[in-house]
């Protein structure tokens, strides 16, 4: 699987627990599946801030925010992250992520502005097809 849209840069991925979520299985497993699939993985790890995921996006020129939440926290996390990053000028980089997340809350973060989000045992390929036609349709490179 070809990880590159055009040119030679591969896909760059920002993966983080925002908050004070302390379980990162889940996004250990979904970065070794990134770096699987061609993607540049940059893995911040737990409880980061938005201001420091948006910061790392900013310096490692990525095309992709996503955030792993499993505390709850989707609904303060997301916004807060969405914000950030539009006063940072990072509107054309997507915010996608997953976690413990209802159908409802799911809809809501969407209408905000993130893009699709994603559930437990969604298949890994998922969120990897995604990520490469969203880039492929809005970061061509």
């Amino acid at each position: 699987m070809e990880s590159r849209v055009t040119g030679d840069r591969k896909i760059r991925v920002v993966l983080a627990k925002p908050g004070l979520d302390g379980h990162d299985r889940g996004a250990k497993v979904l970065a070794a599946a990134f770096r699987d699939a061609g993607f540049e993985v940059i893995y911040l790890g737990l409880r980061q801030t938005p201001d420091s995921i948006v910061e790392a996006a900013l310096q490692e020129d990525a095309d992709v925010i996503a955030l792993s939440i499993l505390s709850g926290a989707h609904m303060t996390q997301f916004p807060r992250t969405l914000a950030t990053m539009k006063e940072k000028g990072l509107e054309d980089v997507l915010l996608t992520g997953g976690g413990i997340i209802s159908d409802e809350d799911i809809a809501k973060l969407m209408e905000m502005g993130t893009g699709r989000l994603f559930g437990p045992g969604t298949p890994l390929h998922e969120p990897i097809k995604y990520i490469r036609e969203w880039v492929a349709e809005n970061r061509p490179m």
